[in-house]
């Protein structure tokens, strides 16, 4: 039987996807492409806003449309919340919540068995961690989910709902995995999660800078990059760590949501701009020519026009290298949907573009300060004839080469810049 899945969502849904795609791979099933009919189509769902849930809905339905005789699987966060719903669509035979996806090819089976939908949501604050283990990646970076669930509950965001409360990993399950997919040759790996610095609060007296510290030691890992962290998990521990190692790249993916204290007050973040700046010049320090990228959500109830020029600002003076945008929208069930002065569309989409416009200066200005310098990268994939991929502080490179030196590290010398890319050419060799 053949199959496909669409991913909606975060790093950890793309992770999660992969393994139900490994495991139904090695089952006997067969992965087609999006343009395909096929038998099974699997929907990973997002819901973390309304419109994050509107798409979800949308893909299964386009999924229906496509081939009404196939089996619909819903799997994730919109599910998790609104199986209900979900249960009532056509088609749909299977409704999974966040847990249970490694068991994919079982619940494909009993529904084969059966004929009878199946629908089988568990409360995630009740449940331990869910070990996933990915072994069948071909993609030079390879994603290792570490954590699930959120205990933050910002007043913007379901994910707590969604997610559950905060599970780790194992230990030795994380170095064990890494270790087989470095051995398979990828060449980095990208630690992810729901709340990945909380990794190990769970634990007894072991942390996310313990896990680093080991993970750093595995032997012919080249790269470590962690896929986002909160600024107030950045603590002195764990900067020891990026400070000796030069397995972790230079680059960072730190959430602001806000320039403005007030804003982020309403949005119950647990800084505000003052401990934000300072640790960002601690960053610095320990790495100067880091690249540190974000998180904005413009819009929120309440920003004024001041509140969102304090944003901006905020943003000018820390000098991020790149700003993901978001417009706020309102996701039911949070404390931000009953907040009063709620930001018109066109207000949001106006700070967005601005943000955007600001965000692409921002992305310039750091790219050219690599003009004729001497950088590594990974070539990823061969346009012919050039060489596409990223450095380790993210730097999108393209350069003219030979399809060999795909996954190898290139040392090359970057001669220009032409947005998004980083145009370089190979370093000959005395």
């Amino acid at each position: 039987m053949s199959f496909y899945i669409y991913t909606l969502g975060c790093k950890v849904n793309t992770y999660e996807s992969s393994v139900m795609a490994n495991d139904l791979k090695k089952a006997g099933f067969i992965e087609l492409s999006k343009d395909d009919n096929v038998d099974i189509y699997i929907i990973n769902t997002c819901t973390v806003t309304n419109t994050a849930g509107n798409k979800s809905l949308k893909m299964i339905r386009q999924a229906y449309r496509k081939n009404n005789q196939a089996l619909l699987i819903v799997v994730g966060c919109l599910s998790q919340v609104e199986s209900n719903l979900v249960s009532k669509l056509p088609n749909v035979g299977i409704i999974l919540g966040n847990k249970n996806k490694s068991k994919i090819v079982d619940y494909i089976y009993e529904y084969q068995r059966t004929k009878k939908q199946i629908i089988d949501i568990y409360d995630l604050n009740k449940v331990d961690f869910e070990c996933m283990k990915l072994d069948n990646v071909k993609q030079t970076r390879a994603f290792v989910k570490i954590q699930d669930g959120c205990n933050n509950f910002c007043s913007y965001c379901i994910i707590p709902y969604t997610r559950g409360d905060v599970r780790s990993k194992g230990r030795q399950d994380v170095l064990d995995e890494i270790s087989s997919l470095v051995l398979s040759g990828h060449r980095e790996i990208v630690l992810t999660g729901i709340h990945t610095g909380h990794y190990g609060s769970d634990l007894e007296n072991y942390d996310f800078a313990d896990l680093l510290k080991e993970i750093v030691q595995i032997k012919n890992l080249e790269r470590l990059r962690i896929s986002s962290i909160e600024i107030t998990e950045l603590d002195d521990k764990v900067l020891d760590i990026i400070n000796s190692s030069k397995i972790i790249v230079d680059h960072l993916h730190i959430p602001l949501q806000s320039g403005c204290d007030k804003t982020l007050r309403g949005m119950n973040r647990k800084y505000d701009m003052n401990y934000f700046m300072n640790k960002v010049l601690k960053i610095r320090k320990i790495r100067p020519n880091i690249s540190l990228t974000t998180d904005v959500i413009v819009g929120f109830p309440g920003e004024t026009n001041s509140d969102f020029e304090t944003t901006y600002n905020n943003i000018k003076t820390i000098n991020f290298s790149k700003i993901h945008v978001f417009p706020y929208s309102v996701r039911k069930g949070t404390k931000a949907e009953a907040m009063s002065n709620q930001v018109s569309e066109v207000v949001k989409k106006e700070r967005v573009k601005s943000l955007l416009n600001l965000s692409k200066q921002l992305e310039i200005c750091y790219m050219e300060k690599f003009r004729n310098q001497e950088v590594l990268f990974i070539p990823e994939v061969y346009h012919e004839p050039y060489l596409i991929g990223h450095t380790g502080n993210y730097l999108l490179i393209k350069a003219l080469g030979v399809e060999s030196l795909i996954n190898t590290e290139v040392t090359v010398i970057i001669t220009d810049v032409s947005y998004p890319y980083c145009i370089a050419s190979l370093k000959i060799k005395d």
